[in-house]
């Protein structure tokens, strides 16, 4: 008989000499770039094929820019994109599931102010198959009467759920905040409009803006790129138009003020949403720009997270982001909150803005978002899907594969002082959102920290 003693964690982290001391972190290996071939077809539909051969497969991205002034839009949008994969002269819904099971594959479709985004995969064998029914789609769409009506009821369904969820009245009062009534605010449309949406209207709308010119397709894979070029070129020849898909308006620049409180009757929970303009991802001061975001509450070490949730609990989760557009950057800073410390929340917040501002990160904490930065972007684009998505959100900025086997390196060439001087985009009055809650909980408490507008 053998016996095995046991040790505690404690006791498996030192020696007789003392604790263990951790390693130094190595430097991040250089990622191999793929092989990628990026191109204009004749029709103005942008093409951009990596070989990764990981797995024998591929992946399929498409940007189709969608944006549209009128305020039933985002409805006729939401019905296209549900019912844009339902049938078409050669096949019907369920042959076009069929050719795609067959090969492995999938399609599915979905838009938002800015885009009509569909993606896919399949069997890197089945890859002519996954375009042949997309380019069907794109040529061909029905939209047969049935479809159409069955998608609409489930969607009228879907929305109105979603507009009772705490997170997307957040998510839409903030847009409203920053933007009014620019196109890009109008991210969930109204369950009414969507109810009155005609298989016409919609039909309409695919010959008005579903669109090459101006559009992107990205496929990753085991794939020979510039062969998949051609088979791209050749099987998108009848997809054509004279006009270009339209982007979306510029965005007016976010003026920092006061938060507004939103009420919600009865709510337990705090909603907090703030932002800040920041500057586009192409600006060269966004590589710093970056590393500040991540000090101060884009990663789990981060100086936000550890206040409001680890010291003193008063969230599950804090985060701070950047969103972009071709155009435009900002800042977004998330929390959700019981009601009873909604304000103190909000001024933990408000004082670690102003901390990273007037005390700007320290060589360690610049280092740690520098590696955690460099190690996310190498991880991302590991996969096959990760490669092709992030391929996808550059195109749309007008970057490309060079941008992203370049911004390591531009990450690694940030020093401490232009940190420092990011970190002045982070003064507490730059900001402006709102706080989704009850008001008659939160009014007092939130009238005597200022800077807020009750309703």
């Amino acid at each position: 008989m053998t016996s095995a003693t046991h040790r505690s964690a404690e006791r498996i982290g030192h020696t007789e000499q003392g604790p263990r001391p951790l390693p130094p972190l190595a430097e991040p290996r250089a990622g191999r770039q793929p092989e990628t071939v990026d191109t204009m077809l004749e029709n103005g539909l942008r093409v951009i094929v990596a070989r990764h051969g990981a797995v024998p497969m591929v992946e399929l991205r498409l940007r189709i820019p969608f944006a549209g002034e009128d305020a039933t839009h985002p409805a006729r949008a939401e019905v296209l994109a549900e019912t844009l994969l339902t049938g078409t002269p050669r096949r019907d819904r369920v042959r076009m599931d069929t050719d795609l099971a067959a090969v492995g594959g999938t399609l599915q479709a979905v838009v938002d102010p800015e885009r009509l985004s569909i993606t896919g995969d399949a069997l890197a064998s089945g890859m002519e198959t996954l375009l042949d029914v997309l380019t069907d789609a794109l040529t061909e769409a029905s939209y047969p009467e049935h479809e159409v009506s069955g998608e609409r009821e489930r969607l009228v369904e879907r929305i109105t759920v979603a507009r009772s969820q705490p997170r997307t009245i957040a998510r839409e009062e903030l847009q409203y905040h920053r933007y009014g009534d620019h196109p890009f605010a109008r991210e969930v449309p109204q369950a009414a409009d969507v109810a009155e949406v005609t298989p016409e209207q919609v039909r309409q709308l695919h010959r008005d803006a579903v669109l090459p010119r101006g559009s992107t397709l990205v496929l990753v894979g085991d794939i020979d790129p510039e062969a998949t070029v051609e088979t791209v070129r050749r099987m998108t020849s009848g997809w054509q138009s004279e006009g270009a898909a339209r982007e979306i308006p510029a965005l007016p620049e976010v003026v920092g003020g006061d938060v507004r409180l939103v009420h919600r009757e009865g709510a337990v929970q705090s909603q907090l949403r703030f932002s800040a303009q920041a500057v586009p991802r192409t600006d060269e001061r966004y590589p710093a720009l970056q590393i500040a975001n991540l000090v101060f509450g884009g990663y789990f070490s981060s100086r936000l997270v550890e206040n409001i949730r680890e010291d003193k609990g008063y969230t599950y989760g804090a985060h701070s982001t950047f969103e972009f557009t071709p155009d435009n950057g900002t800042i977004l800073v998330d929390a959700d909150t019981a009601s009873e410390v909604t304000a103190a929340a909000l001024l933990e917040i408000r004082y670690e803005l102003g901390k990273l501002a007037l005390v700007p990160p320290s060589e360690a904490e610049v280092e740690s978002a520098r590696q955690y930065a460099i190690g996310g972007l190498l991880t991302s684009t590991s996969s096959q899907s990760g490669l092709a998505s992030m391929l996808m959100n550059v195109a749309a900025l007008g970057l490309g594969q060079d941008w992203l086997s370049e911004h390591p390196e531009r990450l690694r060439a940030v020093t401490h002082q232009q940190v420092a001087e990011a970190a002045r985009w982070y003064v507490p009055t730059a900001f402006t959102g709102v706080v989704v809650g009850d008001a008659e909980q939160l009014g007092d408490q939130l009238r005597g920290l200022g800077g807020v507008t009750l309703p």
